[in-house]
C-alpha cells in the first residue's frame, strides 16, 4: 500500500492483527502487545465479521488502552483483505504482524526495532517458538541470518507473520494477495521488486501456535499451495519450481521434526 512518508509517524509501530472467531486466544494476543517494553505502538485489529465474542473482547481492551484500534467488517472477506485493510489505516513508519492466536515476548518490539535501526535494515524477522496445541510441545525455530529473493524461494523461512517487521521508509508496497500462502507471496514480492535483503534477528521473541486443523499442519495441502506460489504467483518454470520445491520439502522436514 503506498502511503506518503511524511504522513507516517516516525518510531511508531503499527501492529497488524486480523481476527476471525478468535475469542479463545485474542486476550493473550492483545495482552502480549500491551506488555511490550517498547511503548510507541498502535494495534490495528480488523475483526473479519466474527460470529463469536471476538468483537466484544477487543472493545473491552480498547476501552482500557486507546492504542488499540478496531475495524469491524460486516462481511467475512478473508485474512488477506483484513491485513490490507489494517495496513491502509496504519499510521506507523514500521509495520509488524501478529495474528489473533499468536503471542510476543515483552521485549519483542524493543529488540527488533533496535536491531533494524542498528543494522539499517528495512525487512527483519526473528527466531520463534513453534507450539503444537495438540501435544503442547514447543520447538525453537531458528531463522537464517539473511534472506534475498532467491533464498526465500526455498521456503518461507521468515516463519509466521508474527516475526516480520517492515520499515515503510523504504518498502512502499505492502500488499497481501487473495491467495493461499498470501504472506509468503507478499514477502517474495517485496524482496523481488525492491531488491531488498532481509535480515534475521536470532532472538526467540514470539510464539506461533499450530494445531491439527490449522493450515500449517496440513503438510500435503500446504505443499500444493507452495507449488502454486512458484508457478502462478512468481511465474517460475516447471524446472525451477521443482528445484525450489526440493528445498521447501527439506526445510519443512527440519521445521516439524
Amino acid at each position: 500500500m503506498r502511503i506518503k512518508l511524511e504522513k507516517l509517524v516516525d518510531d511508531l509501530v503499527s501492529i497488524i492483527t486480523p481476527a476471525y472467531n478468535a475469542e479463545k486466544y485474542i486476550k493473550d494476543t492483545i495482552t502480549s502487545v500491551i506488555n511490550q517494553t517498547y511503548t510507541k505502538w498502535e494495534m490495528v485489529i480488523v475483526d473479519d465479521a466474527s460470529s463469536d465474542n471476538t468483537n466484544i473482547i477487543i472493545k473491552e481492551y480498547r476501552q482500557k488502552d486507546k492504542r488499540i484500534k478496531l475495524i469491524t467488517l460486516l462481511k467475512n472477506q478473508g485474512v488477506a483483505n483484513a491485513r490490507n485493510t489494517a495496513i491502509q489505516n496504519a499510521k506507523g513508519r514500521y509495520i509488524a504482524f501478529l495474528d489473533a492466536d499468536d503471542v510476543w515476548e515483552k521485549e519483542k518490539l524493543e529488540k527488533q526495532i533496535n536491531f533494524m535501526k542498528q543494522n539499517d535494515v528495512y525487512f527483519s524477522y526473528h527466531d520463534y517458538k513453534l507450539l503444537d496445541l495438540s501435544t503442547n510441545k514447543e520447538k525453537i525455530i531458528s531463522v537464517p541470518k539473511q534472506l534475498d529473493y532467491n533464498n526465500l524461494l526455498k521456503g518461507n523461512r521468515t516463519g509466521s507473520c508474527l516475526t516480520v517487521c517492515l520499515d515503510r521508509k523504504m518498502i512502499k508496497d505492502i500488499y497481501f494477495p487473495k491467495a493461499k500462502h498470501e504472506d509468503y507471496i507478499c514477502w517474495l514480492n517485496i524482496l523481488k521488486q525492491d531488491s531488498i535483503v532481509a535480515l534475521g534477528l536470532n532472538k526467540t521473541v514470539g510464539t506461533y501456535k499450530v494445531g491439527k486443523k490449522s493450515i500449517s499442519s496440513n503438510k500435503l495441502q500446504s505443499a500444493i499451495w507452495n507449488w502454486n506460489v512458484y508457478r502462478k504467483s512468481q511465474n517460475l518454470s516447471v524446472l525451477k519450481s521443482i528445484y525450489y520445491m526440493y528445498f521447501y520439502v527439506i526445510n519443512g522436514i527440519r521445521k516439524y521434526t
